[in-house]
């Protein structure tokens, strides 16, 4: 009765810690999407604003312009300056996605409790009997 009892406590022990460890993932992966919710409208709203002020801004230089010979290269500067910008945006945009590790935590803790079963692994081997008997014992 005692192996099975130890098995059970093991059992018993493997299943809570993966309990634990799915609910670290799912309260992960619920703060990531509100993340990435709040995120996203953000940017939309920041994108209409923005887009609006842009609008504004290159009319106003073009009215400015208008009336001199430095017109057509008023306007080329500003799609140029815009080209720009919007190159940097989208460059800074990509590192952003790429940067951080979602769920950080949850592999975090998955990696300790793979160190924590490695050692005792070690540590159970050291403590066992040898099951097989010396030559010293042998007739």
């Amino acid at each position: 009765m005692g192996l099975r009892d130890s098995l059970g406590g093991i059992a018993s022990g493997l299943t809570g810690l993966l309990g634990t460890r799915l609910e670290l993932f799912g309260l992960e992966l619920a703060e990531e999407k509100s993340r990435l919710a709040r995120a996203a409208v953000m940017a939309l709203a920041a994108a209409v604003f923005l887009t609006l002020a842009l609008l504004v801004f290159s009319l106003w230089i073009a009215a400015l312009f208008w009336p001199t010979e430095y017109r057509y290269l008023a306007l080329g500067v500003l799609a140029l300056v815009y080209a720009v910008i919007g190159v940097v945006l989208l460059v800074r945009a990509r590192d952003a996605m790429r940067s951080g590790s979602p769920f950080a935590h949850t592999v975090e803790e998955l990696r300790r409790d793979a160190d924590m079963l490695a050692e005792i692994k070690v540590l159970s081997q050291d403590d066992a009997p040898s099951s097989r008997p010396s030559r010293a014992d042998m007739p």
